[in-house]
């Protein structure tokens, strides 16, 4: 990764998760569960592409704009792996199910914080 990102927690966490997240879903891959597979792949990297696009955005409504898709996309991620845990026939995914919780309250945390910023300037 990108040096400038060193320090940023939520870009260094979404990022370790997508890497958890291609592991897993090719496991499901081989276990000829395709579709549950795209799914999955697709709303659990994309949480880590949002906050990484806004670090470029227009505005700081832009910004705000591009972490509520990273928290919608995370909540679309855990209907997912909730949907494997209970399913017998699929690998356990309490880990990934535990690495996104921080990632959904750093998300959540920062789309307060920067609400609230956003009012104090205006």
């Amino acid at each position: 990764m990108k040096n400038e990102f060193k320090d940023n927690v939520i870009i260094n966490l979404t990022f370790e998760f997508a890497l958890k997240i291609i592991e897993f879903c090719d496991e499901l891959d081989n276990l000829k569960k395709f579709a549950l597979s795209n799914q999955l792949f697709k709303s659990g990297t994309s949480i880590g592409a949002n906050p990484r696009e806004a670090q470029n955005a227009e505005s700081k409504a832009d910004f705000i704009h591009k972490f509520k898709i990273a928290a919608k996309e995370a909540d679309e991620t855990d209907y997912w792996l909730l949907l494997c845990q209970r399913s017998k026939k699929l690998p356990d995914t309490e880990y990934l199910l535990n690495d996104l919780e921080p990632i959904k309250k750093v998300i959540s945390k920062i789309i307060g914080t920067s609400k609230t910023h956003q009012k104090s300037v205006n």
